[in-house]
This record gives structure tokens, C-alpha cells and sequence, in this order.
């Protein structure tokens, strides 16, 4: 049974009726399936790309496989993580809400200590590790999702109020989102942002009140955005990316060249010619255009679509968890996820302005993989202890069988 306290939302009330029909369709009672295939193809298909484009990144040190030996390991301690997440009741994640919280603001304010936190194209965004870099914002994420869904949870009948249902919890986020806005870090910002807002929405927050958030926070990162010379000239680039070809430009461009080059079928695996240094970080940001120059328009679609099935999957899980905080963590998480992949290929397809954003499961990067693992585990958990569990499953089949029996 559905628990009586999903009444109160307004994004229950929206989808309920529209996914309860679909409760014991194969899209539902299969959904975690969906996910880890999904996801496990986009990871194989990361580590093949890397295989491809990496010996040619300039930071390689002459390690044709540097960048693969270190993705690999990033997967193996994010399938850790990720198994832990599916063993452990997702409900612990509530008790340590705030813990989390705490430690990530300190990781944030440690990317300004100086030789611990490091600085990379005007930005500081990593924790010198010696043996890796860590970026805090990808804890940051994670700690805003759990203690909004802890929240609200928590203050489920407040939803709807100023005070406990939107100022209290957007100064929360804020802390987290204002110190990475300080990182320089403005796509982060907005993402986290975003997901927040969303989630807040479909908790109950009043509409107007997160709308006018909506409009004040694009207002603002655009303003910070012109102040700052390389994101405004980002923003010239984007709005006339021909004249910008050679300067602020030059990656969407280039992505663009290797999109087309690639045409339907794609020019074959390891003969991209975008990759020889004439594609600035082709092995992280700027991965999927060389999955279209390679293996062509109908791969680069099928990754879309494995993205598509993540979104649809996680929220099934979401809508179908066993309590309010498990259906506000599945929707966080699987926003995170959904939100970052629409951003990067947005970017990519020079549809958004550019943003350095890796494509979740796929780029080269090991804090975001570790982190995307995690949400996967996540949603696993919440999958394992919802409503569709074996002993539901078992109950709509008998109630199904006995609905045929009775027509027959």
C-alpha cells in the first residue's frame, strides 16, 4: 500500500495516477534492471572511448594508458561504493544527513587552503590528494539531495509554509551552492541549484515562491558570468560560435566538426581525428563528440537514450519507494544524474553556453564517476525495499491472475 503521506505532494498527485496504471508493467517491476544495464553499458562504453582518445590528451606524461589505469581505478572504489549503497537500508542516509552536510562544507573551504586546494584554469575546484584530486562539489551534491529528503520528510506538513518549507531549507542549499559559486564554479552552482529547486517542488514548496528563486538565481550566475572575463567571453562565443572559432569558441566548434564528421555509422573506433590535440579535453567534457565522430550518429543517440532510460527508471523507483524520504532521494539523485548528462551534451551540441561538465559514467573523471555509482546503489536500495518488493510483485500477479480467471 501507498503510504497516506505521498497526498501531500503535488508531484505525487501529478504522477500517481498517470504511473499507478503502469505499477505492474515491465517497465516498473523491472526498472532497477533497466538502470544497471543502462549504466553498465555507459561505463564499458567510457573505458572503450578513453581507450580511443586518452594516449592523446596532453596531460597523458607519455602514458598511453594513463588516463584508463586511473578511470579503472576510480570504477573499482565507485563500485564499492555503489555495492555498499545497494546493501545498506537508504534510510541510514537520513541519520546522517547532517554529518555529511558538515564534512562537505569543510572539504568546500579546504579548495582555498593553499596547498591543499588547487587551482586549474581560474578555478578552484580540487583537494590535492597527492595521489589523485577530489572535487568536494560532487559531495556537496550528495549532502544537499539527502538533507533536503531528510527535511521534508521530516517537516512533511510545513511544506507549503515560507519559513520551514522554502526560506530554512534554500539557506541550506545556499551555504553549499555560495561556496561553490566562490570555487568559480558557476554550471556546478546551477545544477545543484536546479536539482534543489526541483526537488523542493516536488516536496511541496510553494511554486511562486521557488519561480521567483528560479528567475533571481539565472539573473544573478549571469551576472557573475559577465564579470568574469573567461565565462563572458564564453557567453560571446556561444552566441556567435563562428567568430569565436579560434579563441573562446574553439571546443564547441571543434565538436561540432567531429559531430558531422562522424555522420551515421562514424569514421570507426580509434580513427577520430578531433582527438589529435585539435579537441581540448576530448577524453572529459568534450567525450560525446568523439563517440559521434567515431561510432556515429546512431551511437551517439543510443547514449542519449540510455540517459533517457536512467531518468525514466530512476523515477519509477522514486515514485514507487517505500516512504516520503526514499521517493525525495530517488528523485534527487536521478536528477543529478539526468540534469548533468542534458547539461554536458547540451554544451557539447553547442545548444548551451560552454560549461565544463563531465558526461556522467563516460567521462574521465573519478570523484563524478564514484559519485554516480553511488546514486546508482542508491536507487538500487530504494528499488529493493519499495513498494514493488517480491511479496507485492507476488500479490499483483495473484490479483492479476484472478482478475483473468474472473473474465474467463
Amino acid at each position: 500500500m501507498i503510504r497516506a503521506d505521498y497526498r501531500s505532494d503535488r508531484f505525487w498527485k501529478f504522477l500517481k495516477v498517470r504511473f499507478d496504471s503502469y505499477s505492474g508493467s515491465l517497465l516498473a517491476r523491472n526498472s532497477v534492471y533497466i538502470l544497471i544495464l543502462s549504466v553498465a553499458a555507459l561505463v564499458t562504453l567510457g573505458l572503450v572511448m578513453l581507450f580511443s582518445i586518452s594516449a592523446y590528451a596532453q596531460e597523458a606524461h607519455g602514458d598511453i594508458y594513463h588516463f584508463v589505469k586511473r578511470q579503472a581505478i576510480w570504477l573499482a572504489i565507485g563500485m564499492t561504493a555503489c555495492l555498499g549503497a545497494a546493501l545498506i537500508d537508504y534510510r541510514v542516509w537520513s541519520k546522517l544527513c547532517w554529518p555529511v552536510f558538515v564534512f562537505a562544507v569543510i572539504l568546500l573551504a579546504l579548495c582555498f587552503v593553499p596547498g591543499i586546494g588547487m587551482e586549474l584554469n581560474g578555478s578552484r575546484r580540487w583537494i590535492n590528494l597527492g595521489v589523485a584530486a577530489f572535487q568536494p562539489s560532487e559531495l556537496g551534491k550528495f549532502s544537499a539531495v539527502i538533507l533536503l529528503a531528510w527535511w521534508f520528510s521530516r517537516f512533511e506538513y510545513d511544506a507549503g509554509k515560507f519559513f520551514k518549507g522554502f526560506a530554512f531549507p534554500g539557506l541550506i542549499v545556499g551555504v553549499i551552492c555560495l561556496l561553490i559559486l566562490w570555487e568559480v564554479d558557476l554550471g556546478t552552482t546551477a545544477l545543484i541549484g536546479g536539482t534543489m529547486l526541483a526537488v523542493m517542488f516536488v516536496a511541496g514548496s510553494n511554486p511562486f515562491a521557488l519561480g521567483t528563486v528560479v528567475i533571481a538565481g539565472a539573473g544573478g550566475i549571469l551576472y557573475v558570468a559577465t564579470q568574469i572575463k573567461e565565462r563572458a567571453d564564453r557567453l560571446m562565443a556561444f552566441l556567435d560560435l563562428e567568430a569565436h572559432r579560434l579563441d573562446a569558441g574553439l571546443q564547441q566548434y571543434n565538436a561540432l566538426i567531429a559531430l558531422g564528421s562522424g555522420g551515421l555509422d562514424g569514421v570507426g573506433l580509434g580513427e577520430g581525428r578531433q582527438k589529435f590535440f585539435y579537441l581540448p579535453y576530448a577524453h572529459t567534457d568534450f567525450i560525446f563528440p568523439m563517440i559521434g565522430e567515431e561510432l556515429g550518429l546512431r551511437m551517439a543517440v543510443l547514449v542519449v537514450l540510455a540517459y533517457l532510460l536512467i531518468f525514466v527508471s530512476g523515477i519509477l523507483i522514486a515514485l514507487h519507494a517505500r516512504d516520503r524520504f526514499g521517493m525525495l532521494l530517488g528523485t534527487g539523485v536521478t536528477l543529478l544524474i539526468a540534469l548533468q548528462a542534458v547539461v554536458n551534451i547540451g554544451v557539447t551540441i553547442a545548444v548551451l553556453p560552454n560549461k565544463g561538465m563531465p558526461l556522467p559514467f563516460v567521462s574521465y573523471g573519478g570523484s563524478n564517476l564514484l559519485f554516480c555509482l553511488l546514486f546508482v546503489g542508491i536507487l538500487v536500495n530504494i528499488h529493493r525495499h519499495g513498494i514493488l518488493d517480491r511479496r507485492s510483485r507476488s500479490e499483483m500477479f495473484v490479483s492479476m491472475a484472478a482478475r483473468v480467471m474472473h473474465r474467463i
